[in-house]
């Protein structure tokens, strides 16, 4: 069973502003300056702002739980976290704007306390937080899910 994470206005808005800064500090220089500009510069400064928003992109619109038999895996873009169902302790709301594998505006993600964590636990964003819920609850019957909304 694969969920998405939940995209919204603020999350949007952010990544626009980030390649919107990505580009004014790799392309507009140039422009100012184009009299001294080689077109090797620009292209290699092109290049570079391509592959760093195309990255963002890849990144920040796979983000997917998938619920396997004996783990959960979280992916976005290149990334993994693998968490076996055995080592979730406790699932409960969060209101964290940074959350995580995603920032968001939405201030109700879950968080995740597992026992393997780096640092004891993982904020997510599933789209669909009930049904995400109600199949973890299936596959961690000894973690501990706190009242949710």
């Amino acid at each position: 069973m694969v969920f998405r994470s939940k995209v919204d206005i603020f999350f949007i808005t952010f990544i626009f502003l980030v390649v919107l800064i990505m580009a004014a500090i790799s392309l507009l220089p140039n422009l100012f300056n184009y009299e001294e500009a080689s077109l090797s510069i620009v292209i290699i400064l092109s290049a570079i702002f391509s592959i760093s928003v195309g990255f963002i992109l890849w990144y920040a619109n796979t983000i997917t739980y998938v619920f396997n038999e004996d783990y959960l895996l979280i992916k976005g873009g290149p990334f993994k976290s693998k968490i076996l169902y055995q080592n979730i302790t406790k699932v409960s709301p969060t209101t964290d704007r940074f959350t995580g594998y995603r920032i968001s505006s939405s201030e109700k993600g879950l968080e995740l306390f597992y026992k393997s964590a780096t640092l004891e636990s993982i904020k997510i964003l599933p789209k669909d937080k009930i049904e995400f819920i109600t199949e973890l609850r299936k596959r961690c019957p000894n973690a501990q899910f706190q009242e949710f909304e």
